[in-house]
Parts: C-alpha cells; structure tokens; sequence
C-alpha cells in the first residue's frame, strides 16, 4: 500500500501556520493536499490538533469526517454539522461549535505552538452525529483506518 502524505499550499511542514488561517486573521481552514491516497477508500476524517495547551495532551481545534476521498481538500470549508459541498461530509465538536477554528493561544500562553493536522482514509463512511468529539471520532475510527498522515504547523502570538 501507498504512504499517504498531507502537505498545504498555504505553509511546509514544521513552519508557520500563516496568519489568514489562524483566529488572528480570517480564521479559513487551509487548503490540504493528499498524495499516495489507496484507491480502496471510501471516506476520509480530518483532525486538527493543538499539541502545547498545557494541562492536555492535546487540544481539539476541528474535526470532520465523511469527506469523500480526494487529493485536494479545499481552502475554507463552510461552517456547520453538514459540508453539503463535500458529499455532506460532517462537522462534529472541537474548539469551534462545527467548524474549523484554526490557532489562537491565549493571552498568557506566548510561546510557540504546534498544530497537527491528521488525515485518515477510511474503509467506510461513519455514522457518528454532529455532535460527537474528538474521542468518539476516534473510536468509530478504530478497525476502519486504512492509511493515516499528518502535517506539523507552528504558530506563536505576538
């Protein structure tokens, strides 16, 4: 099988996460590119994860699944439990209510942080509602994972 690997026009990997994609600027969720995607996938799941909230492994910043697999995953998905424009793919409950909420450290938080974005293909569609977490993503996941990657994004509050 092929290794699947996620990269962003908007930023390289282990850089800064530019600030039109963070809830410093329009907050827009990036565009994502996929390569190596087996063709044996039915759906695919997105997690976007902040890794230096202290007291937290690791904070949930957006959660999708249902997007059909694809190779490019487009710049600004629509806020709301339902992606209509991406087979109805579904938006379930991190930090932004349905949504994407890109890096925005708190006030006291001023060192750099790292953001994850996790990709996984899928061997099935989920039946998992909107209002699920990170967690319960996770265990519906579990046994149907095909191929997973991720992308390593920085960012620091000036």
């Amino acid at each position: 099988m092929n290794t699947l690997t996620l990269t962003s026009p908007a930023f390289a990997k282990g850089c800064p996460i530019p600030k039109r994609h963070t809830g410093f600027g329009e907050d827009l969720s990036p565009a994502l590119s996929l390569s190596g995607l087996c063709d044996a996938a039915v759906s695919m799941a997105l997690v976007l994860e902040d890794l230096d909230v202290p007291f937290c492994k690791a904070y949930c910043h957006w959660l999708v699944w249902n997007l059909p697999p694809m190779a490019e995953i487009p710049e600004g998905i629509p806020h709301g439990p339902s992606v209509p424009s991406l087979e109805n793919a579904v938006q379930g409950i991190g930090y932004g209510v349905h949504r994407y909420r890109g890096p925005y450290p708190p006030p006291f938080l001023r060192t750099p942080h790292r953001y994850v974005f996790r990709a996984y293909a899928l061997d099935c569609r989920l039946d998992l509602s909107p209002t699920a977490r990170r967690r319960s993503l996770m265990n519906a996941m579990s046994g149907h994972i095909l191929q997973e990657t991720s992308l390593l994004g920085t960012f620091q509050r000036t």
